[in-house]
């Protein structure tokens, strides 16, 4: 019975910020605590010359407890190489400080920081570090649920840590540090009045994502619509199509798609 009403209590969680499961972004929001998720994204992106380039990101997320949050993940791609390999691991932590909780609405804020270890050469000025770049970011993220609908903004800073870096007398002209602006919006489409659990969710995206780095001046604008379904609370498929607004650096791609499911397992921990 207690244990029921645990996993009663952490899907009511989920349901009330199911919204703010943003595709490109992490909300201030973490998974539940005590709960175990699992990911697998395949991202697809047109390369400049015209080959279709993939990558498959495995991750787990961890729910320490309901402030702190913790991500693992591996990728395999063919994005920076001409074959397809093992190309880096990355680790992530989230610290909720802030939670101001009301019914049907909440404002909650977070600190987190990611590193990452890529195998990939430097080849485009754009910093990832999510298979791209070795690398450390941390940042701020701040989001705001109102009813049906969640927005958020982030800021972060990214440190490139590639070894050409520290290479003395030898000047690459590359970019290594740049800032990281993503303002996410999500609304929960359906169903329009909720009845149980088992009921499909329907969450509908859209995030403006941009860097701007401060050595090698370059910038890009990026917007990502997207959308979401929900299954039994614990299973999401995400679909998203990402592509540029505007920029003057090198990248791999200015466009890609996006699709990942993700299982939940309430109090795994």
């Amino acid at each position: 019975m207690k244990y029921i009403f645990l996993l009663a209590l952490a899907m009511q969680g989920m349901i009330a910020f199911a919204q703010e499961l943003y595709i490109y972004t992490e909300p201030a929001s973490n998974i539940p605590a005590k709960a175990l998720s699992a990911k697998l994204t395949a991202t697809y992106a047109e390369k400049m010359d015209n080959n279709i380039a993939q990558r498959y990101t495995s991750a787990i997320y961890l729910g320490l407890s309901k402030n702190i949050m913790l991500k693992a993940a591996a990728t395999f791609a063919d994005m920076n190489t001409s074959y397809f390999r093992y190309e880096s691991f990355s680790l992530y932590g989230k610290y909720r400080f802030l939670s101001k909780d009301e019914a049907h609405k909440h404002f909650r804020m977070a600190i987190f920081a990611d590193g990452s270890i890529s195998r990939s050469p430097y080849r485009y000025e754009e910093i990832a570090l999510m298979g791209d770049k070795s690398g450390a970011e941390a940042g701020l993220v701040a989001t705001q649920l109102i009813h049906k609908l969640a927005i958020s903004g982030t800021v972060s800073h990214t440190q490139v840590l590639d070894k050409s870096r520290f290479e003395k007398g030898v000047d690459y002209e590359r970019p290594y540090q740049a800032m990281n602006y993503a303002l996410s919006a999500g609304y929960l489409l359906l169903p329009l009045k909720y009845e149980s659990y088992q009921q499909t969710n329907l969450n509908l995206y859209a995030e403006l994502l941009a860097q701007q780095t401060l050595d090698k001046k370059r910038y890009y604008i990026d917007l990502a619509p997207a959308a979401q379904l929900i299954f039994n609370s614990n299973t999401k498929l995400n679909l998203g199509y990402r592509f540029q607004l505007g920029g003057d650096m090198t990248r791999m791609a200015r466009n890609s798609f996006l699709i990942s499911l993700e299982k939940t397992f309430f109090e795994a921990l």
